[in-house]
């Protein structure tokens, strides 16, 4: 982790152009929603008035899909995100080898499963596992030991129908589903292949092998009676199409583009949501600085459907969607629910969840729409440092702007070893973007946990 700062150094000036579209110094680009780590293939999944997003995670510096856990982000206003760490990796399967890929976490009669696709050491091909935690942050379990099914294709996903059967589709270079029966671990009826035609999956051409734009990635979903089908289309580089039909399995009807080829990724990887009253198209490119086809980033935007139930045309934007909901400041909030952050990392708490740390003078994390009200009178935070500490700073507006409150974060004698710190707050009143700025001498100054404002 400590080495991706050299790394994003490099890519940085290699990637100057691209630092100067995103770095939001005006406070307005949240897209991609996450900068510390690659993330790749989201999967949105809402849950008791939250939305969860379960990504995959390419490792830096990754000239193959090189990918080795998945992780779990979440937020309840679309801009702000949660860093739940990774609560899934290669190591949860003990019969897999390689290859954390896309995957897709669905939730049925209060457990959380979470279907994967993962090279089986015994066969060396792609198998689909899944996992089964009791709350959507896991942790998660191999839930049989074993695969659910094998056929060497990947990207699974899953749709529960309104009359309670589940279904799993997935597949690269075919399109395949079964059956899956209530406990959501077995199925019935064997494995099924959806026929591949130009009338179901839109014409391509200069591939004989492939005369279908359907590549890989489904998304199947059901609204308003229709199902949905929105896939990554035409290899490479990839758009996302989609089809549609009038039962689970077809007859699939091809619709056309939903997001054209963009962005500096070669894949793309769709999921669609409801939440909060609006519609939501989650992505993936390489829009970040060091990002490609093998470092990825998720991003999103808000839609409406058309009247017709068709999906419209969605561009790539690097303001993302509008805030859905405003953040409570006094309520205590992890350190690691961000908007925008920079030069920051995260990793396990030693007092439960994620913390913020390695961070050096000069670093910030952005929270956006933080609804102060009359104002607050004081800031609290929960800290921890190995080294001489410094100085937690609250500004609005930028990380340069108009400072609200100093706390000073004393030495604690370890990273994990954790104090609270207050100090006065002034200026603060209405809804505001708030910046969390770490300043100190050289190295790394302190780690911090959560912090909550006073009325």
């Amino acid at each position: 982790m400590r080495q991706r700062r050299i790394h994003r150094w490099l890519a940085g000036v290699a990637s100057l152009a691209c630092l100067l579209v995103l770095t939001p110094a005006t406070g307005k680009a949240d897209n991609p929603i996450v900068q510390h780590v690659y993330t790749a293939d989201p999967s949105p999944l809402v849950h008791n008035g939250r939305l969860y997003l379960y990504t995959g995670h390419d490792e830096d510096g990754s000239t193959y899909f090189t990918m080795k856990d998945w992780r779990v982000w979440s937020t309840t206003d679309m801009v702000n995100w949660t860093d739940h760490g990774s609560p899934l990796s290669l190591s949860t399967f003990s019969w897999a080898k390689q290859d954390a890929w896309a995957g897709q976490a669905v939730e049925r009669n209060g457990k959380f499963y979470w279907y994967v696709p993962v090279v089986n050491r015994a066969t060396g091909r792609m198998a689909i596992g899944v996992a089964v935690g009791d709350t959507p942050i896991g942790p998660f379990r191999d839930a049989l030991g074993r695969p659910l099914v094998e056929n060497g294709e990947i990207d699974p996903t899953v749709m529960i129908d309104s009359d309670g059967q589940a279904y799993l589709y997935w597949g690269n270079p075919n399109l395949w589903y079964v059956r899956l029966n209530t406990d959501m671990i077995s199925y019935s009826g064997g494995v099924n292949q959806i026929p591949l035609t130009t009338a179901g999956f839109g014409t391509r051409t200069g591939d004989a092998k492939r005369p279908t734009l359907y590549e890989e990635g489904p998304w199947v979903f059901k609204r308003n009676g229709l199902y949905y089908n929105v896939f990554a289309a035409k290899c490479c580089s990839e758009f996302i199409g989609y089809s549609t039909s009038p039962g689970p399995t077809g007859p699939w009807t091809y619709r056309g583009t939903v997001m054209p080829t963009q962005g500096s990724s070669f894949t793309n990887h769709p999921g669609l949501v409801d939440y909060k009253g609006g519609s939501y198209f989650f992505y993936h490119n390489g829009a970040l600085p060091g990002g490609g086809g093998f470092t990825r980033s998720v991003a999103v935007e808000k839609f409406s459907y058309n009247a017709d139930g068709t999906i419209p045309t969605i561009n790539m934007t690097t303001s993302g969607p509008p805030q859905a909901d405003t953040l409570n400041p006094y309520v205590r909030q992890e350190a690691e629910t961000i908007a925008w952050g920079s030069g920051i990392e995260t990793e396990p708490a030693g007092e439960g969840g994620m913390n913020v740390g390695w961070l050096e003078n000069g670093d910030w994390i952005k929270v956006r729409g933080a609804a102060f009200g009359a104002g607050p009178s004081k800031f609290s935070a929960r800290v921890a440092s190995a080294s001489a500490g410094g100085t937690l700073e609250v500004r609005l507006g930028s990380a340069n702007g108009t400072v609200a409150a100093r706390c000073t974060v004393p030495g604690t004698g370890g990273w994990q070893r954790w104090t609270t710190v207050s100090c006065p707050v002034s200026g603060v009143s209405g809804t505001q973007d708030v910046y969390f700025r770490f300043a100190g001498g050289s190295g790394y100054l302190f780690n911090v946990d959560w912090w909550q404002f006073t009325a």
